[in-house]
């Protein structure tokens, strides 16, 4: 079968955000093309935040092109993490809608844009060696925290190009398939939380994440769908 997902890989050693670099090639670049960058100085996740890119760990965005530009595309980039930390004997949950925790602690992002019809850009971020700030060390971990010791980069790269490759393909095929394995994977079902959307806070228990990667929510006995957009979830 051949290869989508690593059929070219671009090496930077800097650049400003590999989404950004990904949305100025992605028009002549064949579907499955790799950025990869050592640092990135302007990296960001949703709604704009920064994102902290040292040296150390994985900063990249794959091009696909996909039938429809679809908010679903970031699973594929939140179960490739969640199985790449599995390889080297870590447990990994996924924190709807675009985040992969460990231990109470983020440890990877995905953010997930596009052109409709034309392209879409997957971008990770997933912190491998890289130290981890001060002020951010109660939210956040890396994998060299969890196991205590550095891990091969280009080891770690391979199994995730490995396994966005087959999520990616699932994502084509199998949909119904993916989402049943993000609700496996999601770690706040059945748990309080708080999604921020705008100026409005709504709480309640989250319930279900629904095919079209929405969550389900029960607020005070009545279900709520929240889409996939401009939001932020906070646990209880």
């Amino acid at each position: 079968m051949k290869r989508i997902v690593g059929v070219k890989v671009i090496q930077l050693d800097e650049v400003g955000s590999t989404n950004e670099y990904a949305k100025t090639i992605a028009h002549e670049a064949p579907e499955g093309t790799v950025v990869i960058a050592k640092r990135q100085t302007a990296g960001r996740g949703r709604k704009g935040r920064s994102w902290a890119s040292p040296e150390g760990g994985i900063w990249m965005s794959v091009i696909l092109k996909p039938p429809r530009v679809d908010p679903r595309l970031a699973f594929v980039g939140a179960l490739a993490v969640v199985d790449t930390l599995a390889d080297f004997g870590i447990s990994a949950g996924i924190k709807w809608p675009n985040d992969v925790w460990v231990g109470g602690r983020k440890v990877s992002g995905i953010l997930a844009e596009g052109k409709a019809g034309e392209y879409s850009i997957l971008g990770i971020g997933l912190n491998v060696n890289n130290p981890i700030p001060e002020e951010l060390k109660d939210n956040a971990t890396s994998m060299m925290e969890l196991i205590g010791s550095k891990l091969p980069l280009e080891k770690v790269l391979k199994r995730l190009l490995l396994h966005l490759d087959g999520w990616y393909r699932v994502f084509l095929e199998r949909p119904d398939l993916l989402m049943a394995k993000v609700r496996e994977r999601t770690f706040i079902l059945g748990k309080p939380v708080t999604v921020i959307e705008g100026e409005e806070r709504i709480s309640g228990i989250a319930l279900d994440v629904l095919d079209d990667g929405s969550l389900l929510m029960d607020i005070g006995g009545q279900l709520r769908r929240i889409t996939y957009g401009d939001v932020s979830l906070r646990l209880f």
